[in-house]
């Protein structure tokens, strides 16, 4: 089967989104309570060496890019990695990357309706935080049913908002460390409580997957790339900006955070950006910041359920899901597999329900599975995508992976090596524990089910008539 096939299949959805939107969406996916709140997980692991964890999961996030890009600017469509596997490696490889993936980012959704009922019980704190995930939920489920030009423009707004605020505390930062030092305040908190590497080697590599988990989501503009107006040089531009703005903001933060906060008091009942603020003394400034993290959270929670949904609408039109789930309204909207997609904010609801205090972790340690099993395979589908792309004498390729082979060997290694490390970490076990499970699973529907049925390349009746 030619790639066009599979192009020709997701036809239907809008190519509505801008440049611009295009890496607001990946900024909005990946600067939400990663940053906020799982930044407070991170620091408890490691201590001020938190930093060297983020320049890991850095690197290993910039190798991702390199590799998805070339793929992306080669073939822009919804099924995205999902579909580059299927092509390049096997169709059982598309079918597992693809429903790996789901699951991973509707459990991410969440992630993040639970951490804005923790936001919002900063200022409610008697009001049961499943109310403020059902309420919020509904805003934005309403938001991704309307259409994508809906969805590009609040997430534009979102992420707007979360950018000023992080330039704004990097500005806050900047002037009380360096410009009006304060006793208790300055570079001496990374060595004064237990030195820089307060929980060892080991504590450090292991606040690699919660940085890891912080940066998930800048995949996800690969998947808008099929609904992008000019595909090429919107994924160029929105991958290197994103990735540029990414590295600085999670480093410089980090940085000010740690010199401001001793990384004893970066807990996790508030995000460490109130505790900042909270011992700046700035009037105001923490509920401005609580603020700040609730747009964040709802910011990606917006983009993730976007992306869970076309990665829905993808297995269907790959006839590896029930045919309903890949119709369209007359809006371009998949609003069966958006319904389906919902799912992770039930579970997160019920998790509140039960164990409100440990909700969190939990919903981290299971999703985590699922998006660096993907993040793994992106890597190794490039491999298969370049060797294959030579051998059938493509076109010269507009973006190419600098470094192939060795860099893309690299990422793949040492996503293997984080993955192995969460059986070994308390707050992970389950990863691996649910996650190879899962897998099996998964892998036994498709040999029963799928392994002889053709994807379907028919679009009707694909449309819904508008009423």
């Amino acid at each position: 089967m030619a790639f066009d096939d599979i192009v020709q299949r997701e036809q239907g959805l809008r190519r509505h989104l801008t440049a611009a939107q295009m890496g607001m969406i990946a900024i909005g996916g990946a600067i939400g309570t990663g940053l906020f709140l799982g930044s407070g997980f991170a620091i408890s692991f490691a201590g001020p060496s938190v930093l060297v964890s983020y320049a890991i999961g850095a690197l290993i996030s910039l190798l991702l890019i390199g590799c998805l890009a070339e793929m992306t600017v080669a073939h822009p469509t919804s099924g995205s990695f999902g579909a580059y596997a299927e092509h390049y490696i096997a169709p059982w490889a598309g079918f597992l990357v693809r429903y790996a993936y789901w699951a991973a980012i509707v459990l991410a959704v969440g992630t993040e309706v639970t951490a804005v009922g923790v936001y919002m019980g900063y200022w409610f704190p008697d009001v049961p935080r499943w109310i403020w995930v059902l309420v919020f939920s509904a805003a934005l489920v309403g938001v991704n049913a309307t259409s994508v030009k809906t969805f590009g423009a609040a997430e534009y707004g979102f992420s707007a908002i979360k950018v000023a605020a992080i330039v704004a505390f990097i500005l806050i930062g900047a002037f009380v460390v360096f410009g009006a030092p304060r006793p208790g305040i300055g570079f001496h908190n990374y060595v004064a409580h237990g030195g820089f590497f307060p929980k060892g080697l080991w504590g450090t590599w292991t606040a690699v997957i919660i940085a890891i988990f912080s940066y998930l989501s800048i995949e996800m503009i690969a998947v808008a790339a099929g609904e992008a107006r000019d595909p090429q040089r919107a994924i160029t531009s929105a991958f290197r900006s994103t990735m540029v703005r990414l590295v600085v903001f999670y480093l410089l933060t980090m940085t000010l955070m740690l010199a401001i906060v001793p990384w004893q008091q970066a807990g996790t009942d508030k995000s460490p950006f109130v505790a900042v603020m909270e011992i700046i003394g700035i009037p105001g400034a923490a509920g401005v910041i609580n603020f700040v993290v609730l747009v964040a959270a709802l910011s990606a929670m917006n983009s993730q359920l976007y992306i869970t949904t076309r990665m829905m609408f993808s297995l269907s039109r790959a006839g590896h899901a029930p045919a309903a789930l890949g119709r369209l309204n007359a809006r371009g909207v998949p609003l069966p597999a958006l319904a389906l997609s919902c799912a992770g904010i039930a579970l997160a609801t019920g998790l509140n329900l039960w164990k409100p205090e440990e909700s969190f972790i939990w919903m981290i340690a299971v999703s985590m599975f699922g998006a660096m099993f993907t993040w793994f395979m992106i890597f190794v589908t490039h491999l298969f995508f370049r060797r294959r792309w030579s051998r059938e004498g493509g076109p010269r390729l507009a973006f190419r992976m600098w470094g192939y082979p060795a860099l893309t060997l690299l990422g793949a290694g040492l996503m293997l090596a984080a993955m192995a490390t969460t059986l070994f970490t308390p707050a992970f076990r389950l990863t691996l524990l649910t996650g190879l499970p899962f897998l099996a699973v998964l892998s036994l529907v498709y040999a029963l089910k799928y392994r002889h049925r053709p994807a379907s390349t028919s679009l009707a009746p694909l449309h819904k008539p508008a009423a």
